[in-house]
């Protein structure tokens, strides 16, 4: 199978297990107890890992770069994705606002990395958006509840902090490969949700297994998993194709859900899971770069030999410019 199908699939499925680590961490503590002992739990492994295996001194640019993306990345988004399930919003709902990320990934990916969306991504992105909304309609149709109305602001919030936060990535001045950044992600969020967690007096972890084995989830399947794919097919893919496969996982999360918890999909469920894959599949076609056209020179050096026209003399010693 080929690494980016590998990839792909892998996304789809680690992305999905962080909604059902949701449902079962929340069930057992507050979201901010939840977060803070997945992400100190995350930072001791995957630290403790790259410690070993990895070690090296990193630029303090790409430090700082990283803390920045990872408060947005795990922070930002995994805060407002389980702070809205722990109020009572259903995860299917939250996980179609989120779904809008494909397309303003789209509409801003050419203007901030010169990534050109064509008009088949732009329908697969419609579509796939189309068969969401028919996958989460049960929960649509189901009213507020008990959630108060603000906390439907938080899967907004949630979806521009993962979004800003790959377009920051994609715009790194220096990159890191995924096995250094997850652990410096991991890091950051562990410090900010342990810092919101003793404000709010909840540091103190529950009594009892259940717990445990929901931060035990979050942290190999979510994180390790769900970052270390997205991180990975964002380098390999780019935004526009990463954020459609985002499309998939309402649809993996549902079926994830009826396997664990017993709940059975309607009918417009199933229609909607594949109203789902067509969209993917048109939107996660190939995409380019958008090369700048290159600037014409003077009339009074068009016609100097190459290699003297900026009297760097590159072109002619087969150098390469710098850029």
């Amino acid at each position: 199978m080929p690494v980016s199908a590998v990839t792909s699939i892998g996304l789809v499925v680690m992305w999905s297990s962080g909604f059902i680590g949701a449902e079962l961490g929340t069930r057992q503590a507050a979201a901010d107890t939840l977060l803070m002992w997945r992400f100190l739990a995350a930072a001791v492994l995957l630290g403790g890992v790259w410690l070993v295996l990895r070690g090296r001194r990193l630029p303090p640019r790409a430090i700082a770069e990283q803390a920045a993306i990872g408060a947005l990345s795990q922070g930002g988004y995994l805060g407002g994705i389980v702070w809205a399930v722990g109020l009572g919003i259903p995860s299917g709902t939250a996980a179609l606002i989120a779904a809008l990320q494909p397309l303003a990934a789209g509409a801003l990916a050419g203007r901030l990395l010169g990534e050109t969306v064509s008009p088949r991504q732009w329908a697969g992105l419609a579509i796939g958006l189309g068969g969401v909304a028919l996958v989460v309609r049960g929960d649509l149709s189901a009213g507020p509840g008990a959630a108060p109305a603000w906390a439907y602001g938080l899967p907004f919030a949630a979806m521009a902090a993962l979004l800003a936060a790959s377009f920051l990535e994609r715009r790194a001045r220096a990159p890191l490969a995924p096995v250094d950044t997850v652990p410096l992600h991991c890091l950051t969020s562990a410090a900010l949700f342990t810092a919101i967690a003793l404000a709010n007096g909840r540091a103190a972890p529950p009594s009892g297994g259940a717990f445990w084995a929901a931060v035990a989830w979050t942290v190999l399947l979510s994180t390790v998993g769900g970052y270390g794919f997205y991180w990975l097919s964002l380098r390999r893919n780019g935004v526009t194709r990463t954020s459609a496969l985002i499309y998939l996982t309402p649809p993996t999360t549902l079926v994830w859900a009826y396997a664990m918890f017993g709940d059975e999909p309607g009918a417009s469920a199933l229609v909607g899971m594949a109203v789902c894959v067509i969209g993917v599949a048109a939107a996660a076609g190939r995409h380019h770069k958008v090369t700048a056209r290159p600037r014409a020179l003077p009339r009074s050096r068009a016609r100097q030999p190459a290699g003297r026209a900026c009297g760097t003399g590159w072109a002619g010693s087969g150098r390469r410019p710098r850029r």
